[in-house]
């Protein structure tokens, strides 16, 4: 059975029955409740609070960035080294500066992400020569063939990225290289071809073959089908029986160089002949009797 303590009062008769009346609205654990709010109320303050800092941060940022320009800390130049293809204003629009920002707002490593995102860019660094000058340094790609594929020509560096496909007439003198992964091989062919320049004049073409061998072209038709190893031995083979025999002269089509101890050259079919006409039989004349 439940003992209950009489009041003293009248008052404190209604005051007790009062808290009783409430005590079904309140939480069982008021202590561990009202912590949880206090934590809540606390962090909904610290964020209002951060947020307010880091806006007048933004602002205080400005405010000094602003009193360095007047004090001379602003771009006033651009100074760029190893450009000989890129355009000065692709380069300009990647570093993203005017004259007279603060120099100290320029990040130099979002301008270098920018600056190689750029065809001809191969790598860049960027850098703030204070008070006044922004340096930019480019390493761009070589040009080192023309990709024929699908019909299509571009141009391709010496590690088989694509430059550019437009305005190729200036680059008329690269080797032309066929197939789907000739740019990726095309480094290593090039440099076999140079060792013997004389018979690498003559080249127009080569064509990647199954992705394992070259089979080269020469202006003048012959096809050379090169073997899958040793290939500068192959080629330096052939640089010989050119010095020796002039076989690009001869009436030949291919030159089979894939076995490493046979060469095999394929002289071109001789047109055929054209029939010689019977002679017309002597036709009698009328009258004449036959002898």
């Amino acid at each position: 059975m439940r003992r209950v303590k009489p009041a003293r009062s009248l008052a404190g008769a209604r005051l007790l029955l009062f808290r009783r009346r409430i005590q079904k609205y309140l939480p069982r654990r008021p202590g561990r409740f009202f912590g949880r709010l206090g934590l809540l109320l606390l962090v909904a303050v610290g964020g209002i609070a951060g947020i307010d800092f880091l806006d007048r941060g933004t602002r205080l940022q400005s405010g000094f960035l602003a009193t360095t320009a007047a004090f001379g800390f602003a771009v006033q130049d651009v100074e760029v080294e190893g450009r000989s293809t890129t355009p000065a204003e692709d380069v300009l629009k990647a570093v993203d500066v005017t004259r007279g920002m603060p120099i100290l707002a320029v990040s130099p490593e979002r301008a270098r992400q920018r600056l190689e995102t750029l065809p001809w860019v191969r790598s860049a660094t960027v850098e703030r020569r204070l008070p006044d000058t922004i340096l930019v340094r480019l390493s761009e790609r070589r040009p080192l063939a023309l990709w024929q594929r699908g019909g299509h020509m571009a141009l391709v560096d010496a590690d088989g990225v694509v430059v550019t496909a437009e305005h190729l007439e200036r680059y008329h003198d690269l080797l032309q290289v066929v197939g789907e992964d000739a740019p990726k091989h095309a480094a290593d062919l090039i440099a076999v071809l140079a060792t013997q320049p004389d018979l690498q004049r003559h080249v127009q073409s080569a064509v990647l073959v199954g992705g394992r061998r070259w089979d080269v072209h020469f202006d003048d038709g012959i096809v050379a089908e090169l073997p899958e190893t040793d290939v500068a031995a192959a080629w330096a083979k052939l640089a010989g029986i050119e010095r020796s025999h002039a076989i690009l002269e001869r009436d030949v089509t291919k030159v089979d160089l894939r076995v490493p101890d046979r060469i095999g050259v394929y002289p071109a079919a001789e047109p055929a002949r054209p029939a010689t006409p019977a002679a017309p039989k002597p036709q009698a004349k009328p009258g004449a009797k036959p002898t």
